[in-house]
């Protein structure tokens, strides 16, 4: 009796601890669980190490590795990730439905397809959403076959597994694939729903316009004008297609209930790439009074695209007050709206006040110093980010070495990005070619050129190096190996080939560039019709840049700019003045500085004074431009070789600016020219303050006081020179047979 007993407490205790065991269990598993849902992934996979290592008597259900397969997944950590999924199998949890899909959706989150296939074909019988993320995993992952093979073999198709197909064809750039797909599920009778209508009227451009308008009538057929996710697409549909006034009408005649933050978001986003700022900005009052609250997105878009100005300080000012200062994201977009607008100060205040600064933040802040032409500042955030143990991109050395001030600089980074591998990236090897090439180091831009992988940009920057180091041939030797490999010259490459063209007067490389635009139906692009007109002038072919000229459809201010310095360099002044005139008459373009230059430029070879004295004037009451050192240098010169000294020391004097070196000397050359002494004497001490050194400016003086027989001053004016120890160097010339 006493045995029997012993027997039956140890049977009650064994029971007892079983269901306390549970009990612990299922507390545990619901901690992990709540732990998922708060986004506290990290601490999830650490709760299910401590049930896994430290409780004894504790033992990981099914329940318990699905939970920690999510949270795996949403890190996502592909490592910890298989030893759940070596752990599952060994326990034989994998035979649960909900395991080997959470398996699934793992594998599917770190795009590993190989894994995602062989785990789907290990699931005995797979349901629905086995098929859907398989179906996900390979149009995501560019397996568009392999999932359309899938696809194909499936007896039953139910709707979600449609949706999977179309969602993932027409996000991941197979959408006629994916429209296709809808208007088949549609012929076979299969009921859309709310996430089909949406996926295929969010892809709808210009061209699928029609067919998303018939989508939207379906919509209304169907009564899905009821769910705000129908209505959202159809507003971006049409903002898509730059359709506003259609996108406005669907927004005012949808129900108000149906309504929701992300819809006044759709609206405030496209209404704000439309240039419809005011409009916006109404929406989101609007939504305030809703009662809808904004989100970071809806932040995000408005200081996005707003300028730095009154209206963006009120968005962003809102934004604090609703405490969205302390997001990320927003306090990024207002980082690059501060330092796009120039106010660096109010950008790194925001940047400080941080608490939580992403990789974004870091790129934003070097990316704004770089801009502004401040490379040390951009280096120390560096080295601010360095210590903060944020790993730097691409984009960080990019940006860095697009304002590296010293070739020191640049081969750090170089050897930087070295170690750390980044090298292989072509964004960072182009920055670097572009920054050895910036600092006159062609043979080593040449050599990382040749070593690294290439894109068209890599090309560009090579050709472009070359150039502006003063090799044009080499240039277009490039050129010639471009043409050569499998990538194609883009306008921006041609520009720049025909700019090498026109700096050696190379009209035969020149004629050939043209041909290629013409075969390659470039000829519409108005930059490349800007260049060959400059090309044309500078190769003696004014003819030809008139009628590039006249064939150009679209024609910018730099089109008018390059016609007018065409005729100005031909000595066609009166051309020049013709062609600014119709300029005027077109109104379709305004003229510049620029413009204004070519202009002066051409009347002084021309000698017009009174065309320039009067385009002069129109240049400053008319368009508002202050004169600038060249267009002070072209009235200095007309005026002084028509004579008129007086004139033009009164124009240089009524200018509020101070007249640069190159003004005063096209001045001194004309008042020796008609023996202005009084005039020659003011200009010659003008620089003597600042050439004392320059013997041009004493021999210069010396020849004026010769030719106005005063030859003891002349005479005076050669012993100071050789008193202040000012040579005058021989003259040399050379020419090539």
């Amino acid at each position: 009796m006493k045995k029997l007993h012993g027997y039956l407490t140890k049977g009650l205790t064994t029971i007892t601890e079983t269901c306390f065991n549970q009990q612990q269990l299922i507390k545990l598993n619901s901690y992990l669980a709540d732990l998922t849902r708060s986004t506290l992934y990290q601490d999830a996979l650490n709760l299910f190490d401590e049930i896994h290592c430290l409780h004894d008597n504790v033992k990981a259900d099914h329940y318990t590795l699905s939970t920690a397969l999510k949270a795996c997944a949403n890190l996502p950590n592909l490592r910890f990730g298989t030893k759940l999924h070596a752990y599952a199998i060994k326990s034989g949890f994998k035979a649960y439905s909900h395991v080997s899909n959470t398996l699934l959706f793992l594998y599917s989150k770190t795009h590993h397809l190989l894994s995602v296939k062989r785990v789907f074909n290990e699931i005995r019988d797979p349901d629905v959403y086995s098929w859907t993320t398989l179906l996900s995993s390979c149009t995501k992952l560019g397996e568009i076959r392999y999932a359309c093979e899938a696809f194909d073999k499936m007896s039953k198709k139910e709707v979600a597994i449609w949706n999977a197909m179309i969602t993932g064809c027409v996000e991941n750039g197979y959408e006629d694939f994916g429209f296709g797909l809808f208007k088949e599920m549609h012929f076979l009778c299969f009921k859309p729903d709310n996430y089909s209508l949406a996926s295929v009227l969010s892809k709808c451009y210009s061209e699928k316009l029609g067919f998303g308008r018939q989508v939207q009538a379906l919509v209304v057929k169907t009564g899905f004008l009821l769910r705000a996710s129908v209505v959202n697409a159809i507003i971006t549909m049409y903002f898509n297609c730059e359709d506003v006034v259609n996108a406005c009408q669907v927004f005012e005649e949808v129900e108000s209930f149906v309504r929701d933050r992300i819809t006044f978001n759709v609206m405030i986003d496209g209404l704000m790439n439309a240039g419809r700022t005011e409009q916006a900005l109404v929406m989101f009052r609007e939504m305030l009074e809703a009662c809808l609250s904004p989100s970071e997105l809806t932040f995000v878009s408005l200081i996005s695209l707003c300028s730095c100005g009154r209206v963006g300080d009120q968005v962003y000012a809102q934004a604090i007050k609703m405490g969205f200062d302390r997001c990320t994201s927003v306090s990024n977009a207002a980082i690059t709206m501060y330092s796009s607008s120039g106010d660096l100060n109010a950008a790194r205040i925001i940047f400080e006040r941080l608490e939580e600064k992403d990789l974004v933040s870091w790129n934003t802040m070097i990316s704004s110093y770089a801009q502004g032409s401040t490379g040390i500042s951009a280096f120390f955030i560096y080295i601010d980010m360095q210590n903060s143990g944020i790993e730097p991109d691409e984009f960080t050395f990019g940006s860095l070495l697009s304002c590296s001030e010293f070739i020191e600089m640049s081969e750090m980074i170089h050897s930087i990005v070295f170690k750390s591998g980044l090298i292989s990236r072509i964004e960072v090897s182009n920055a670097l070619i572009s920054s050895y090439s910036k600092h006159g180091k062609m043979n080593r831009a040449y050599q990382l050129f040749q070593m690294s992988p290439k894109n068209l940009i890599s090309w560009n920057t090579m050709i472009s190096g070359f150039f502006l180091n003063g090799f044009p041939v080499q240039g277009l030797v490039q050129l010639s190996d471009l043409l050569m490999s499998n990538f194609r010259p883009n306008a921006y490459t041609l520009s720049i080939a025909i700019g090498i063209c026109a700096s050696i007067s190379s009209l035969n490389h020149g004629k050939q560039l043209h041909g290629y635009i013409i075969r390659h139906d470039l000829s519409l692009e108005t930059s490349l019709g800007n260049v060959l007109i400059t090309m044309y002038a500078k190769c003696g072919i004014l003819n030809w840049s008139l009628r590039v000229f006249n064939q150009m459809i679209e024609k910018d201010t730099i089109s008018w700019n390059a016609l007018i310095s065409a005729f100005a360099q031909h000595g066609e002044g009166e051309e020049a003045v013709h062609c600014f005139k119709a300029m005027k008459d077109a109104g379709r373009v305004k003229p510049d500085r620029a413009t204004f230059a070519a202009l002066l430029s051409a009347c002084s070879h021309a000698r017009l004074v009174d065309d320039a004295t009067s385009i002069f004037n129109s240049m400053i009451n008319e368009y508002g431009f202050v004169p600038g050192e060249d267009h002070l240098s072209c009235m200095a010169d007309l005026l002084g070789r028509a004579g008129y000294l007086d004139e033009a020391e009164r124009v240089i004097d009524s200018q509020h600016i101070e007249a640069h070196s190159n003004i005063w000397w096209t001045l001194f050359s004309a008042c020796a020219a008609h023996n202005n002494l009084r005039l020659a004497r003011i200009i010659a001490g003008f620089l003597l303050e600042t050439e004392r050194n320059n013997p041009s400016v004493y021999v210069l003086l010396s020849n004026t006081y010769a030719a106005a027989g005063q030859w003891e001053e002349a005479a005076r004016v050669r012993e100071s020179m050789k008193i202040v120890g000012a040579m005058k160097q021989p003259g040399s010339s050379w020419i090539s047979i």
